[in-house]
């Protein structure tokens, strides 16, 4: 069964036609119109028939990522970075221009059941995927299935409190992050939160890569901001892990390719984990950057 996945992003549209053996078959990626609700879903629709095209087929199974979730209240979409999406009747008006089915999951709940399908987690019971980008989001996948929840927010662990925070890295009460609370995972963990702490620290404006180039040419300074970084998030997925305990923790996003957060981090969460031991593992998305488009796919399952 062919079908389609479509990754609505802020800049970018991305859109794959994956096959039975879950192999990418087509993909094409154009720009999101931006702030402008009626010219992204006649664009995703634009797009998906151009992927139909292709494929020389049609009326496909079509699932959509998307910055955001449908809220259970009100049947609209809510918590999306892009900001035109909030209070819109988005899988409504996607069918409607379709003329089908459409289903629709946060992009981070798609990265995670993309890796938990044929990826980095593949055969394991419970997987919490992350991702350490622009923001910091999550999604959790039980015995192949996505968890969403009755509120639509299940994984959304970067708007939760930092724990157990450190006041000699003046981590009380913390940056101020959007949603209006201050001290959020979210606001330590994001590629710009790295920026910003190393920023507070050494008064250095560096972007993160230049903080992670510094550091592995031997800068004490750069490598203090990520070991700081590495604590906070040992202390972030030590709270996932006493509460859901799961098998395998996927990472993507920019900050994912960070190697060193494999090797460092396990070795820290240890002491914040309620257990003599801690069995679960932690490895990068196998798909990398493809896995939230190829989890939409995946919302229709073979």
């Amino acid at each position: 069964m062919y079908r389609i996945g479509i990754d609505l992003g802020g800049t970018k549209i991305e859109g794959v036609i994956m096959g039975e053996d879950s192999s990418i078959l087509a993909r094409q990626r154009i720009a999101t119109p931006g702030g402008d609700y009626a010219a992204t879903v006649q664009a995703c629709a634009d797009l998906v028939a151009s992927l139909e095209r292709e494929a020389g087929q049609g009326s496909l199974k079509v699932g959509f990522g998307t910055p955001g979730a449908i809220s259970r209240l009100t049947g609209r979409m809510k918590n999306c970075s892009s900001t035109c999406l909030n209070g819109e009747r988005l899988q409504q008006d996607l069918e409607r221009a379709l003329g089908r089915e459409v289903r629709i999951a946060n992009d981070a709940d798609c990265m995670a059941l993309s890796e938990a399908s044929d990826g980095a987690a593949a055969g394991v019971a419970v997987v919490f995927g992350v991702i350490l980008g622009t923001g910091v989001g999550g999604g959790i996948v039980v015995n192949g299935r996505l968890l969403n929840g009755p509120n639509a927010i299940a994984g959304e662990w970067g708007h939760n409190p930092l724990p157990w925070p450190r006041p000699e890295w003046d981590e009380i009460p913390g940056p101020l992050n959007y949603d209006g609370r201050h001290g959020a995972i979210e606001s330590w963990l994001s590629g710009e939160s790295l920026a910003a702490d190393h920023w507070r620290v050494t008064g250095e404006r560096l972007r993160g890569e230049e903080i992670v180039s510094r550091a592995e040419a031997g800068d004490a300074h750069g490598e203090a901001t990520l070991a700081r970084y590495e604590d906070r998030l040992a202390r972030a997925l030590a709270h996932v892990i006493n509460l859901i305990d799961p098998d395998v923790i996927v990472l993507g996003g920019g900050l994912s390719r960070l190697q060193r957060l494999y090797r460092n981090v396990p070795a820290l969460w240890g002491q914040w984990v309620f257990s003599d031991s801690v069995e679960t593992r932690l490895v990068p998305a196998m798909h990398g950057d493809s896995s939230g488009v190829r989890g939409a796919a995946w919302l229709f399952p073979e």
